[in-house]
C-alpha cells in the first residue's frame, strides 16, 4: 500500500476540480510528494466521457478499496458530487470540506480517507492548506486516548455496517 508516511497520494479531479487540484498537487510536489493523478490532466482529456466527476470519483475510490493507497484527495465543483462517487466504493471513508479546521477534524475525529474540495468554493492557497493539515494528521491526533478509542470503534463499527442485517433487525443495531 502506498502510504502517507511514504509521501504517497491518488488524487483525480474533474474539469471543474482541475485548476485547484493543478495547484494543490504542484505544491505537494515541491514539497517532496508523489503523486499519482487519475483525472483530468490537462486541456486535452478535460471534456472526455471518462472524466466525468462520478467515473474520476469511482477510479480513486477503488484505490483506496483495493488497497493500492492510503488515502486520496478529490476535485470538482462542489467537492459533494466526487465525493458521493468515491464513497460508492468499499472502505472508502470520504468527507469534503472548505476550510482547514474542517479538514482536520475530517481525519483527526472521523478518519476519512478520501478528502473532497469544490473549486467553486476553495481557492488555490486554502487548498494547499487543507492539503497540508489533511496530510500532516491520523485519527484521534491531538486528543486523549479515550477519544480515539471512541472515534475508532465508530469507524470500525461504520466500516463493519450491513444495511440489510439492519434492516431484517428492524433498523437497530
Amino acid at each position: 500500500m502506498k502510504k502517507i508516511k511514504d509521501k504517497q497520494l491518488v488524487v483525480g479531479a474533474d474539469i471543474s476540480g482541475f485548476p485547484l487540484k493543478e495547484a494543490v498537487v504542484a505544491h505537494l510536489r515541491a514539497k517532496g510528494w508523489e503523486i499519482t493523478d487519475l483525472g483530468v490532466l490537462g486541456e486535452a482529456d478535460k471534456t472526455a466521457p471518462e472524466n466525468a466527476f462520478q467515473r474520476v470519483g469511482f477510479r480513486v475510490g477503488s484505490k483506496i478499496s483495493e488497497g493500492e493507497f492510503e488515502r486520496a484527495l478529490l476535485f470538482c465543483g462542489t467537492g459533494m458530487g466526487i465525493h458521493i462517487a468515491a464513497s460508492k466504493c468499499p472502505r472508502v471513508h470520504s468527507g469534503v470540506v472548505e476550510s482547514v479546521p474542517a479538514a482536520l477534524r475530517a481525519i483527526t475525529g472521523n478518519g476519512v480517507n478520501a478528502l473532497a474540495m469544490g473549486a467553486f468554493y476553495v481557492d488555490n492557497k486554502t487548498g494547499c492548506e487543507i492539503a497540508d493539515a489533511y496530510l500532516g494528521a491520523e485519527l484521534g491526533d491531538g486528543y486523549d486516548q479515550a477519544f480515539y478509542d471512541s472515534h475508532k470503534i465508530a469507524m470500525d463499527e461504520i466500516e463493519a455496517f450491513d444495511y440489510q442485517k439492519y434492516k431484517e433487525n428492524g433498523f437497530t443495531t
